[in-house]
């Protein structure tokens, strides 16, 4: 994966035939619908109710639960949900009870008004953040764990595609076109019946998750490490502790504190070297902070300077999603053929471009084709960068602790895109609502990610070395 090896694009195409691609595509859209339930919705859905900008950015710090959830990530990726594991498996269980809990967030939010019950829209949105949160750990370890290492070269790569393509036609071309053509100005649905609708299409995402497979390898490898046994006597023992103190109840809390949550953490930083891994969580901070600040404000963006909510809705969610969608199968390609370090710096360089290209619109005004050669830009951006972010992350992840670990990166990533991000609002009020002042700062917050970048490259052949063939 961040081995510089050459394959055809013909080659690489044919890896596609694989079935398994189905599910993570399934798993994508998943992770990515319910950010619209906390994020594009919610956000039109306050600004025609009156709410500033500033407390619209402040309220996307529900997201934050995504930068904490290597907090539980532990429990999620070893313990047995009753009932449900015997039915479903270890990461279909928990995905399932997560959505479960996410229908029943939106119904409640539905039920609201943020000009009345304000408190009441956000701990519903936050429910919604927590259980997505939660959920995410879980479709990340099937999404990884369902590859051989053998296969994580090759495949991975495709994988982050498949995925982040599922995750915005979950987020932009299904959910978020969908939802706000539904409360657009020619259908005009009010916002609670919107959340109504979402909350049934997402009724029929469940029926869907409960005819993917289970991972063959997973059940093998859970018992392998010996986390699920914790309570028997000879996983007590194995961990020094003997027969007669496997009956008390604190060498049992000891044991599954110092294998569940000590670790994933002690193993990462011993295989990584603390050199590499605090440069590869400055780079997952710093990387796409700009783009996620952008992201944050964009609609209020496309309302303020003209666009009608129809226009927003087709051009920057049906149109954007479609052109993401390419955009992560030619990432794909182009990360297996020369490298995910690679992929991430054109991605990163992208990056800067398309926010100077939003700079433009805000001194232009609502001009269409500069829109959709805009979007063609920050689509491509979104989905370069994330197909090399998650192949990035995903190689440096452990077999034995993945879910645990791959939490633990994408939530310092989610960091900087959620609860950094929840000051842009704020930070364009700050410059009298300046938005192409706002833009090009934006885009210049990529230049420490790039340099960080270059920094870990010389620091990956050291680390390949390190490990075992």
């Amino acid at each position: 994966m961040l081995p510089d090896h050459v394959k055809t694009f013909r080659e690489s195409l044919l890896t596609l035939q694989d079935r398994r691609f189905v599910a993570i595509f399934l798993l994508g859209f998943s992770s990515g619908f319910p950010w619209v339930l906390h994020g594009s919705v919610l956000t039109l859905w306050m600004q025609s109710s009156g709410l500033s900008r500033s407390a619209i950015g402040y309220i996307g710090a529900v997201a934050t639960v995504y930068a904490i959830n290597w907090m539980w990530a532990p429990f999620v990726d070893k313990i047995r949900l009753p009932v449900l594991y015997r039915v479903f498996g270890q990461r279909r269980s928990w995905i399932l009870l997560t959505q479960s809990f996410i229908v029943l967030s939106i119904l409640l939010l539905s039920l609201g008004d943020p000009r009345l019950n304000l408190m009441l829209v956000s701990l519903c949105a936050l429910s919604v953040a927590v259980f997505s949160a939660t959920q995410d750990i879980a479709v990340d370890a099937y999404r990884i764990s369902i590859f051989s290492r053998q296969e994580m070269d090759d495949k991975m790569p495709f994988a982050a595609a498949v995925t982040t393509t599922g995750w915005w036609a979950g987020y932009g071309f299904i959910g978020g076109a969908l939802a706000l053509g539904l409360g657009g100005e020619t259908i005009g649905l009010a916002w609670p019946d919107v959340y109504r609708v979402l909350a049934l299409l997402y009724v029929v995402l469940m029926i869907c998750v409960m005819l993917v497979k289970e991972p063959a390898e997973e059940q093998t490898e859970a018992l392998a490490d010996g986390v699920l046994a914790a309570d028997d006597p000879q996983t007590l023992h194995a961990a020094g502790v003997g027969d007669a103190a496997s009956q008390r109840t604190w060498p049992k809390v000891k044991l599954w504190f110092s294998t569940l949550l000590i670790g994933p953490f002690r193993e990462f930083f011993q295989r990584c070297g603390w050199k590499l891994a605090v440069s590869i969580f400055a780079l997952l901070i710093l990387f796409r902070l700009g783009d996620a600040m952008l992201g944050r404000m964009s609609l209020v963006f496309y309302v303020e300077i003209g666009f009608s909510r129809d226009e927003i809705a087709f051009y920057t969610k049906f149109f954007g999603g479609l052109m993401t969608a390419f955009f992560c199968l030619a990432g794909a390609l182009i990360n297996t053929r020369f490298g995910v370090l690679k992929g991430l710096f054109v991605g990163g360089v992208a990056m800067g471009a398309a926010n100077c290209m939003f700079a433009i619109i805000a001194v232009v005004g609502p001009s269409v084709p500069l829109l959709l050669v805009t979007l063609v830009i920050d689509n491509f951006t979104a989905a370069f960068a994330t197909v090399a972010f998650i192949s990035f992350i995903s190689y440096f992840t452990s077999r034995t602790y993945t879910g645990t670990q791959y939490a633990l990166m994408s939530s310092v990533s989610n960091f900087g895109r959620t609860t950094l991000a929840a000051s842009s609002g704020f930070l364009v009020d700050s410059l009298g609502g300046n938005w192409a002042l706002f833009f090009v700062l934006t885009g210049a917050m990529v230049i420490p990610g790039l340099l960080m970048l270059w920094y870990i490259g010389k620091q990956v052949t050291e680390y390949r070395d390190r490990q075992p063939v």
